[in-house]
Parts: structure tokens; C-alpha cells; sequence
């Protein structure tokens, strides 16, 4: 039994999957487990589609390594740091680590690490009973909809780095900072979701946007 089947995964979590857009194995997150740790849907780090975890991991056949062409009769070999020549080609499967490094740094400068919910609310099931009797309620993973909470707040997040840096008249900026905060604040009602106090929403007057 390999890894990606053994292991106890949370929502929020990294994991490696066959991406089905990409068609390639990439790095996801976790966004809807089971009761037993196991995968059900994951997101793709790269491209962002969702779909249903297909089994992939660490263990997991890795895609072939692109071999090294030598270079044609004549031809410069590629130069590298300190002036040497190498014979060395980057193959498909550099490219790929490099991405996700680039990637992750990328994620982690922008405030869009995996965030996971608080241990109480995991596997459980978020349900709308209707008012009138005998009409059917409507129930949902509590993983899939905390996922969205946290999408809606990343990208609120970057639509206000983007508002700070645009270059506009300063009143134009400080009414849309203004809409980004308020939008912050009605959303406040779902920081009881999250595990660390630092994920979570945060309105006027409670310090920095979240």
C-alpha cells in the first residue's frame, strides 16, 4: 500500500495528483476528504481546476525523464554560472519542479498557503433545514464549503494588493480599500471555521485586512 493510500489527509493539505486539465501529475490541495483521511477532491495548484482525486502521490509512477540531446556537430554547448561549459539539458522534469517551487513561493508571498478548518468542524456537514415543514433540507461537506470561504477570501486578498498597487486618483483608491474592507467585515461571521486566528476575516477596526 503506498503512501497517498495510507496516510490520514486533512482539507487544505498538499497533495500529488494527475492533474485531469494539465494532463500532467502536478501539485494539488486537498479540499474534501472522508471520515478515514482519504482524498475525495483535490485542486490543482497550477491551473486551479477541481476535480475528483485520481490516486496520485509520492509513490506514485512518476512521468519519464525527457533524455539529455547532445548537442548537434558545431553547436554551443548551454553556458552556466562561472563561465563553464555543460552538457547538461534541463529536462521536462526540472521544469516541473522548478514551477512548483516558483509556485509555492509565489503562494506563500501572497498571503495563499493551504488553510485548513478547525479540528471540531472537520468531516462534518453543513445543512440548510427550510422554515416550512415537510420540504427537504439541503446538506453539504462542511471541507467543500469551508474551501469556497477560504477561495473568497484569497481572492479578496489579492484584489486588494492589486487596488494598493494601481496607480489611480488616491480618493478612487481609498473607496475601494473602503469596499474591500466592508466586504471583509461581512464575512467575519465565518471565522469560527478556521483553526489559526491569523486565516481568518478581519473588518474595520480590527488591524489588518486578513
Amino acid at each position: 500500500m503506498d503512501e497517498s493510500s495510507s496516510r490520514r489527509y486533512r482539507a487544505g493539505e498538499p497533495v500529488m495528483d494527475l492533474c485531469r486539465a494539465c494532463k500532467v501529475e502536478r501539485a494539488h490541495t486537498a479540499i474534501a476528504v472522508d471520515s478515514d483521511g482519504r482524498v475525495l477532491r483535490v485542486m490543482c495548484d497550477f491551473c486551479r481546476s477541481q476535480h475528483n482525486y485520481r490516486g496520485g502521490g509520492e509513490d506514485a509512477p512518476a512521468a519519464p525523464r525527457a533524455a539529455a540531446r547532445p548537442a548537434p556537430h558545431g553547436e554551443a554547448l548551454p553556458r552556466i554560472a562561472g563561465g563553464e561549459r555543460t552538457g547538461t539539458a534541463m529536462t521536462a522534469t526540472d521544469d516541473q519542479d522548478l514551477e512548483r517551487v516558483l509556485r509555492r513561493v509565489l503562494r506563500e508571498e501572497l498571503g495563499l498557503t493551504p488553510v485548513v478548518p478547525a479540528d471540531k468542524w472537520r468531516g462534518g456537514e453543513l445543512v440548510l433545514r427550510p422554515g416550512k415543514p415537510g420540504l427537504q433540507e439541503k446538506k453539504w461537506p462542511i471541507d467543500s464549503f469551508f474551501h469556497k470561504v477560504v477561495m473568497i477570501r484569497n481572492r479578496l486578498r489579492s484584489l486588494e494588493q492589486q487596488v494598493n498597487a494601481a496607480e489611480m486618483p488616491e480618493d478612487a483608491k481609498l473607496k475601494l480599500q473602503a469596499y474591500v474592507t466592508a466586504c471583509y467585515g461581512s464575512l467575519t461571521s465565518f471565522n469560527v471555521l478556521f483553526a489559526d486566528a491569523t486565516d481568518q476575516f478581519r473588518g474595520a477596526g480590527e488591524g489588518e485586512s486578513g
